[in-house]
């Protein structure tokens, strides 16, 4: 019984390594999903504060101008425009924590830290699965082993010891 309950601490191991491994990929495909977001507010936050040059004002005095007009439309778009370089500076701040992040599981942790939701969920929509082969990849995954396989020993051990210490109750004989 006992190689059985060895066995699947080791299975059940593996599979948290495997389990584990995932964060820092999902944190790479993150980072991606986020370097094409940033270039994109970027076109769009230059393109604005072009329009508001040719017309003679400032990036923030045009979007002052665009929300505080009557029409509800271009309020609107003023709104938008606000939001769009406000995320912009979140998501370049980001983008930039991630790149600086060197120690092991460092992105992961950047991540975590202050993610950007809708970026994360969109990125978790279209996630693929893998084994990552860098050292943030190869420590999770060393983490995540250990964690459950430890945490099994522990479980079985202790499960153990409740068993022999149970008294067993007599044969009767018929």
């Amino acid at each position: 019984m006992f190689r059985v309950v060895r066995t699947f601490g080791l299975a059940l191991g593996l599979l948290g390594g495997v389990v584990a491994a995932q964060g820092p990929e999902f944190a790479q495909q993150y980072a991606q999903r986020l370097g094409g977001t940033v270039d994109e507010l970027r076109r769009q936050v230059r393109s604005f504060e072009d329009d508001a040059r040719a017309t003679g004002n400032s990036r923030d005095g045009a979007v002052d101008r665009l929300r505080n007009n009557a029409d509800a439309l271009v309020a609107r778009r003023g709104e938008a425009a606000q939001y769009d370089i406000e995320r912009l500076a979140r998501l370049d701040a980001q983008q930039r924590s991630l790149a600086e992040a060197t120690s092991p599981l460092g992105r992961l942790v950047a991540l975590v830290r202050d993610p950007d939701l809708s970026l994360a969920r969109a990125t978790y929509q279209d996630y693929k699965p893998a084994v990552p082969t860098t050292a943030d990849g190869l420590v999770a995954g060393l983490l995540g082993f250990l964690a459950s396989w430890g945490g099994w020993r522990v479980l079985s051990d202790l499960g153990r010891r409740v068993a022999r210490r149970r008294p067993r109750a007599a044969p009767t004989v018929a």
